[in-house]
């Protein structure tokens, strides 16, 4: 009697809470730069991205007019308004006149300042300042508040990164850069693992202990070396120093090793009498490759032009180095970061920024995802 082997329920419910996790893991934070990259800026450093939906609290100061604007009431000098000058819908709790006691007075509240003068500030902002004697200098009486406002999304966040200047041509610089450097080591890294996996010569397993070995060399160890023999062989062949060929070339370089060991891994896989019987009916290697292996392992290479495009369209110090920060050449990465630098820390441009250089990434991703778990194993299951 045959028996039905399989997993278990609780193993399959491990299976899906495990999966959710690392759903939630990878979706939470991009939930949170998105979220945040349409808060209002004061918002932002008030509380967290999940405070988002409720009122958020804090504490702020002002400024009440400058003596110029008090009138006469009374035998009495007064200035009076709303502190809310911008007109936001916000309600305040307590008040006061010291950084160091900055809710000192409950709103509503009328707060003596000493000499006879007096202040009242209102929940809604209105306040009323009072004195004896006429008031004196060109700057009014700071006041702190702690205020609670209502939850605030804008699209400004984007409208500044977005209409910054030379935005739209940094944009087209990392296309530039980006597409060539991902197809480039994919085209190369295909010959090669066809010929490593199946192909007979001198010194192949040796090739493949070099290749497999490049994969831990770093990045930063090899990059001002690579430098020096570019520009080297730029200057005799008379090829300028700061071009798209360089940083092409370098990504290549950078590429190759992982791209020919994942796919030398996938195609070695693929099943033997298919190679046979095509060279039973005489089809050459190259006819082979063409026409059965890059068919057949079009999954790994979408998973490979997915990793390449990642580090491609994400990376500053590759671009920086032989590309430059010319304004013509620049890439998105590095005119977000000239852009953060010149305004400080704003969180809001931190956030907005973050998010759109992730948008084309996304794209590219959900375009080839359904090859992408099929690329990952490539070659570790073979049939009998």
């Amino acid at each position: 009697m045959a028996v039905t082997t399989g997993k278990s329920f609780a193993g399959r419910f491990g299976v899906h809470i495990a999966v959710l996790i690392f759903v939630a893991i990878w979706t939470v934070p991009t939930l949170g730069i998105l979220v945040s990259s349409l808060r209002d800026k004061d918002q932002i450093i008030a509380s967290g991205w999940w405070n988002s939906f409720a009122s958020s609290s804090q504490t702020e100061a002002g400024r009440l007019p400058p003596a110029s604007a008090q009138v006469e009431k009374d035998g009495k000098f007064v200035l009076e308004g709303n502190i809310f000058g911008d007109g936001a819908a916000r309600d305040i709790s307590a008040f006061g006149v010291k950084s160091a006691a900055p809710t000192q007075y409950p709103a509503g509240t009328t707060a003596d300042l000493g000499d006879g003068v007096t202040l009242q500030l209102n929940a809604d902002g209105g306040f009323v300042m009072t004195s004896p004697k006429a008031f004196e200098g060109e700057r009014g009486q700071r006041v702190y508040y702690a205020s609670s406002a209502p939850p605030k999304f804008t699209t400004d966040n984007y409208k500044t990164v977005l209409l910054s200047e030379g935005i739209g041509r940094s944009f087209m610089n990392s296309l530039t850069v980006t597409i060539p450097a991902t197809v480039i080591p994919i085209l190369i890294a295909a010959f090669a693992a066809y010929a490593l996996a199946w192909m007979r010569f001198p010194g192949r397993a040796l090739l493949i202990a070099v290749i497999i070995g490049l994969l831990v060399v770093p990045l930063q160890m090899s990059l001002i070396p690579l430098l020096k023999l570019y520009n080297g062989a730029g200057s005799f062949f008379g090829v300028p120093s700061k071009t798209y060929l360089g940083i092409w070339l370098a990504h290549t370089g950078f590429g190759l090793p992982f791209a020919i060991y994942l796919l030398r891994s996938y195609i070695a896989g693929l099943p033997r009498e298919i190679m046979e019987s095509a060279r039973i009916d005489g089809a050459s290697d190259f006819e082979i490759f063409v026409k059965i292996v890059l068919p057949l392992s079009f999954p790994v290479l979408a998973s490979f032009a997915i990793f390449q495009f990642l580090w491609v369209w994400n990376d500053l110090l590759v671009a920086m180095v032989f590309l430059g920060t010319e304004g013509d050449q620049i890439v998105l990465t590095a005119k977000l970061n000239a852009l953060l630098g010149s305004r400080g820390g704003d969180w809001e441009i931190l956030t907005t920024s973050a998010f759109v250089t992730i948008i084309v990434p996304l794209i590219v991703f959900f375009s080839l995802q359904r090859y992408f778990v099929r690329g990952l194993l490539a070659g570790s299951v073979k049939g009998g």
